[in-house]
């Protein structure tokens, strides 16, 4: 794992810890350590797993979309780089993820331009899945409509734009003119290629499929941590609350939506008359059970991928694209 990663991860720790305590006295930190006490932390391992599961479905995205492109990996090594990915979640907008297309390319030599567009897509389609499931909760329970429909049309029409070839070619050829750009004028087709295959109307309606399922299952997590609070609420309204503070925290570009999610899930938790202190102990649990998580997973896979394949190295000359 590179120094700069590690600073990365350790700056993001120091600063959800000082987030983590504001909030905690914000909510009266005597009353979230009561809060605590009173969860059923032998349900936690239940939460775990459902978060492993929304990994894993979404694990089945990243292997079909390989295999739809024609690049041959074994599941292992497969499993290893989307796992690995995680550890990008400390990354604005999760844009290090990009790492995954270098790994992909040190196993197999297939060229990053080819494999990059597979996380541009995972974007596309993971936040259709979420928009989709949080339109029905702002429809039954009348808010948000702006940021998800605003949103949603943002990630359908760059999926409208995406299979559209002339479009596509003209916007290419608009970016190949510009002295900057001009250089990666063939690897940008040979990267819209891939993601306008991946785009069609049958991979596209089966992976976003696999998004609803796999993001449904962080809902239902949610869901389990307010019940254990002895909170009269819904499913739906667990997923509403939860899928729109993903949205929310997901837009702004900052690592993990840090402080913006928590906050989203803590005010609309707080809008519907949920005592403080459960709303910030809830919130606090189902972030470490749904970020935090997966940052340790993805520390273990970039672990057991260096011991595999040596240490990660991206290059930066003209070879990597």
């Amino acid at each position: 794992m590179s120094d700069k990663l590690k600073r990365n991860i350790f700056t993001l720790l120091i600063v959800a810890a000082v987030l983590y305590l504001a909030f905690t006295i914000y909510a009266d930190y005597k009353q979230v350590i009561s809060s605590f006490s009173h969860f059923n932390w032998l349900l936690f391992p239940v939460l775990l797993v459902l978060a492993l599961l929304n990994y894993l479905t979404r694990f089945v995205k990243w292997d079909y979309y390989l295999k739809f492109l024609k690049i041959r990996i074994s599941k292992i090594d497969s499993f290893a780089i989307f796992m690995s990915g995680f550890i990008m979640s400390v990354t604005p907008g999760k844009m290090g993820e990009l790492m995954k297309a270098y790994l992909v390319k040190q196993i197999t030599k297939e060229s990053v331009s080819k494999v990059a567009p597979i996380i541009m897509v995972e974007r596309i389609t993971d936040f259709i899945a979420l928009v989709f499931l949080a339109m029905i909760g702002a429809y039954v329970f009348n808010y948000g409509y702006l940021i998800i429909i605003g949103t949603g049309l943002f990630w359908v029409a760059l999926a409208v734009i995406i299979s559209n070839r002339n479009l596509s070619f003209k916007i290419i050829d608009l970016l190949g003119r510009i002295k900057h750009f001009s250089k990666y004028k063939d690897k940008m087709h040979t990267a819209y290629e891939s993601s306008f295959s991946m785009i069609k109307p049958v991979p596209l309606f089966y992976t976003i499929f696999i998004s609803l399922v796999s993001w449904f299952f962080e809902c239902l997590a949610y869901y389990l941590v307010l019940y254990n609070f002895n909170l009269d609420i819904s499913v739906l309204w667990a997923t509403f609350v939860y899928t729109f503070a993903t949205i929310v925290g997901a837009i702004t570009m900052l690592p993990g939506g840090l402080g913006v999610t928590e906050g989203s899930l803590t005010y609309l938790m707080v809008r519907s008359n949920v005592p403080v202190n459960i709303a910030v102990s809830s919130t606090l649990i189902i972030r470490v059970v749904t970020l935090w998580f997966a940052v340790l997973l993805g520390i273990i896979s970039v672990t057991f991928y260096q011991k595999r394949f040596g240490k990660l190295v991206f290059e930066t000359n003209g070879n990597n694209t």
